[in-house]
């Protein structure tokens, strides 16, 4: 694989071959693999390693620019709200609506929300999450979407439409940068494994699938730990497990204990608790406010502006610091005359 990421067709004959040691002219070393005078590094993609080590969630790049967590929290939860209430709109299937919010948590993980504007890299998501999963839209009409909701969450009734002038152009392009940003970071590895058909085929072990409102409530579940990071910290068959077992719980269904019937599932007792105390915890938030997170993401942008040009011993305005020019006073020094 070259530095741009580009697997050549040339290694993928030579590895569907068979081993490398019968191909003439390549070698392994501890960088990767040398074929002819050029060196390729192996690439492993699996599901298992998209989820977030522990390590990365916490502090968050976002923390790390002076975001506290409970405005970072806010900005996740109103941009997969954003996301979610677009493909309705939109009129996207569910599973676009839950892989482009996965694919927001992904990149907030790796990028700050002091330095990428949350609202444009929703809509980039929902836009690529559209084409992932075979329902594409048009940026006219995400960025339309998108532009509705603002002004609903600041509660103008009578909306205004989208005028298609250098703003609009603007924003598309910024939206077309923040995909291919996306893609980047994510290492183009965009695929979701969604718990909405393991949670049907958990309840027919359990026998429990002709049940519709335990199912029901269970998807309801799924799609609310959307706007939460458990589908960056863990296996879609844990999430299933926490699902049905809050569903269990709100429906007053009995389910197998003895042993607990998720451990036949692979999930743990403290997974389990740990997805449903994250998500229990969503119902009891106050509706984050758009304009207030707004302000906050801007104010630490302006902190950080400062720090920077402090830095590089500048005042806010770009002008250089007095206390930096040596001593320098713009008022006359005394001088003597003598006269003729």
């Amino acid at each position: 694989m070259t530095a741009d990421g580009y697997v050549p067709t040339l290694y993928k004959e030579r590895m569907a071959a068979g081993p490398l040691s019968a191909v003439p002219n390549t070698s392994t070393n501890s960088d990767g693999i040398l074929i002819g005078d050029r060196v390729y590094s192996e690439v492993y993609l699996t599901i298992s390693n998209s989820l977030i080590p522990e390590e990365r969630l916490q502090p968050t790049p976002s923390m790390l620019d002076g975001l506290d967590l409970h405005t970072e929290t806010d900005l996740r939860i109103l941009g997969c709200e954003l996301i979610q209430s677009a493909g309705i709109l939109l009129r996207l299937p569910q599973v676009a609506m839950a892989t482009g919010q996965v694919l927001f948590h992904r990149f907030f993980y790796s990028k700050s929300f002091v330095k990428h504007s949350f609202e444009i890299v929703a809509m980039a998501c929902v836009n690529l999450a559209s084409k992932i999963e075979e329902a594409p839209r048009r940026f006219r009409d995400v960025i339309n979407v998108f532009h509705h909701l603002k002004q609903s969450h600041r509660g103008k009734r009578s909306a205004s439409s989208l005028i298609l002038d250098q703003n609009y152009i603007n924003t598309k392009n910024q939206v077309i940068k923040a995909e291919r940003r996306i893609l980047k970071e994510l290492g183009f590895c965009v695929h979701v494994k969604h718990p909405h058909k393991i949670i049907v085929m958990y309840l027919q072990v359990l026998e429990c699938e002709k049940n519709q409102t335990l199912v029901q409530t269970a998807w309801n579940y799924m799609n609310d730990s959307l706007r939460t990071n458990v589908f960056v910290r863990f296996q879609a068959e844990t999430i299933a497990c926490a699902c049905i077992y809050l569903a269990a719980r709100a429906l007053q269904m009995p389910l197998p204990s003895r042993p607990h019937w998720y451990l036949l599932f692979g999930a743990t007792e403290e997974e389990i608790k740990d997805i449903c105390i994250t998500t229990l915890k969503l119902y009891t938030r106050k509706k984050p406010d758009y304009d207030h997170l707004e302000k906050e993401v801007e104010k630490r942008k302006m902190s950080l502006q400062e720090a920077k040009l402090k830095a590089k011993g500048l005042n806010p305005d770009g002008t250089p610091a007095l206390s930096n020019l040596g001593g320098f006073s713009p008022g006359s020094k005394p001088c003597e005359f003598t006269l003729p």
